[in-house]
């Protein structure tokens, strides 16, 4: 069987970007959990309820998931619980090693659910989403079918927003579920037919990964679909530019960035080849963003046989195949860092602080405590500016028109 491509990736080129962006200075604010921080972050959220967002998910990146290897995944086929429960202690240990670097940790979420929520005010839940974090097609890919079942779990009544947050791989899982929920049928039966090994056995053909068949269904129009893609509104911090998005699977889109600009080069594009003493003091930025793009994935095990044939699938459908392994350096060397779909924020956020554990090669900033208030508001500002209080000087964000 072979399988054509679907779902398209961005270009690597060094010329101009397609989608607007700007250079921005990162401010800080109060100190976390303060008064000030409070009072600064409640208007926020009410301009957030006026908009219509009745929730917010937070979607962490690559490596600091519950399962990089694969592993529990295989476990939960065979004992759900036994596999379920691996899972929550999985992240439970990653959350105590990492805390919130290049990761969102629960008293993250904690912190804003609180700052959102005020007394007396209409729910507004943070919630904390996790995937693998497997750094594979497949593994992003099943990232995107869970969320879109959770979110279909959830629901959006009388047509409400929806808020993304995704650190990394996190923004890919949504640019996957752009493609989804726009794709046509036709693209659609490919690509789960190409994952079909993975959530099907061959030859008994029972399903032992329920959700991928639900989610298939619903987005088959087998049965009733609850989301609205319009309503869903996505941002991105430190996502390496890989899939192209589908205008008619969101509703507005913004990009986070840390980067500053190299001498001789556009605002706009990355240094190639970068130095290590600057890499080891994150001094260009975010170069996990940089480098993170087609041709860095991870193969999944061959110890996992269904798993490793639908990712390999899966390099069709999403275009990976046309990417030869001969233009990895001209990838490289072309800088792409701003995606040509949505807005981007190209973010200096001053002096990187210790060493690159702490910082990880300018990755880790995104989801640091300390820029919570600087990203809701740009996220508010950029996405739900009220029209009679326009915000001068600023890019608007890019959206589909068709979206409420």
């Amino acid at each position: 069987m072979t399988y054509s491509a679907v779902f398209p990736h961005h270009r690597y080129c060094d010329a101009p970007p397609a989608a607007p962006f700007v250079s921005v200075q990162a401010e800080a604010g109060p100190e976390i959990g303060s008064p000030a921080f409070y009072a600064a972050m409640e208007p926020l959220a009410g301009q957030l309820r006026r908009a219509g967002v009745t929730a917010l998910y937070l979607v962490h990146g690559t490596f600091v998931g519950m399962d990089v290897l694969g592993i529990l995944g295989e476990l939960a086929r065979v004992m759900p619980r036994a596999g379920n429960a691996m899972r929550r202690l999985v992240a439970q240990v990653v959350t105590q090693i990492t805390g919130d670097a290049g990761n969102y940790s629960a008293a993250y979420a904690r912190i804003m659910h609180e700052a959102l929520n005020p007394p007396g005010s209409d729910p507004l839940p943070v919630r904390l989403f996790h995937w693998s974090g497997e750094n594979h097609h497949l593994g992003r890919a099943d990232g995107a079918i869970r969320l879109l079942a959770e979110i279909a779990e959830h629901g959006s009544p009388n047509g409400n927003r929806v808020l993304l947050w995704g650190h990394s791989h996190g923004g890919n899982i949504f640019a996957l579920i752009s493609n989804l929920l726009a794709g046509s049928r036709e693209a659609l039966e490919r690509f789960f037919q190409a994952t079909e090994v993975y959530w099907r056995w061959p030859v008994l053909k029972c399903v032992d990964i329920p959700v991928w068949n639900q989610v298939r269904q619903m987005l088959m129009g087998e049965t009733h679909c609850p989301i609205d893609p319009g309503r869903l509104d996505f941002v991105t911090f430190g996502t390496p530019v890989r899939y192209g998005w589908n205008p008619g699977g969101f509703g507005r889109l913004l990009h986070f960035v840390h980067h500053r600009p190299a001498p001789g080069l556009p605002e706009y594009r990355a240094p190639f080849p970068p130095k290590w003493h600057r890499v080891m003091a994150g001094a260009d930025g975010d170069y996990v963003q940089q480098l993170g793009i087609a041709g860095t994935d991870f193969m999944p095990s061959m110890l996992f046989v269904r798993e490793w044939l639908a990712d390999h699938r899966l390099r069709t459908i999403l275009n990976d195949d046309d990417l030869d392994a001969g233009g990895m350096l001209q990838r490289f060397r072309a800088g792409r860092i701003v995606p040509d779909t949505g807005t981007t924020l190209l973010v200096d956020y001053g002096p990187t602080q210790g060493g690159p554990i702490r910082h990880l090669a300018g990755h880790a900033v995104y989801t640091r405590k300390k820029w919570m208030l600087f990203h809701l508001a740009e996220s508010v500002r950029r996405l739900y500016a009220l029209p009679e209080t326009p915000d001068a000087g600023r890019e608007p964000p890019q959206m589909n028109p068709a979206a409420g």
